[in-house]
């Protein structure tokens, strides 16, 4: 197996960018919208390189997302840490599924991560105004995840990450 050493920087990059989108000012209204950015990069490599990205870090990325969202630090690092056993566990099922397919999976993920966030900010005394709008960005992100899953793979294949 021929890896480079930046390998390793691909990913890392890749989870700067969702960051950058995550934490990108936007106006309320759009806000509402915004995808999960940082889970569906996670569910990408932990779908493409199970081996290599994994619970360890979700659990990391979510305590990052926890900071940048000013959280109770470790809701979202449970809810990533969480979404990516269940993408490591269905991988290798998820990845012969057609694109279409594979958005509704990512929707039921994403459901069961803002459902578990949703809890701990539930359990703290912050729940949201409205759970419909709470939820929307489960639907956004189902329909962001083909162009994100093509972008991602051609990056992962132009840079032979393995």
């Amino acid at each position: 197996m021929n890896t480079t050493p930046h390998n390793g920087l691909v990913i890392l990059a890749s989870f700067m960018v969702a960051y950058l989108l995550t934490m990108l000012p936007l106006p309320d209204w759009l806000g509402l919208l915004r995808p999960y950015w940082v889970a569906m990069v996670l569910m990408y490599w932990c779908m493409a390189l199970p081996h290599r990205v994994g619970v360890g870090i979700g659990w990391l990325s979510g305590l990052f997302l926890d900071v940048v969202y000013n959280a109770l630090l470790g809701q979202h690092a449970l809810g990533l840490a969480l979404l990516a056993y269940f993408t490591v566990t269905l991988h290798q099922r998820v990845r012969v599924f057609p694109l279409w397919q594979q958005s509704l999976t990512i929707y039921v993920l994403c459901l069961i991560y803002a459902a578990l966030v949703l809890w701990v900010k539930g359990m703290t005394g912050h729940p949201p105004a409205s759970l419909f709008w709470y939820l929307i960005p489960t639907f956004t992100t189902a329909l962001c995840w083909p162009p994100v899953f093509l972008l991602m793979r051609r990056i992962r294949r132009g840079f032979h990450v393995a």
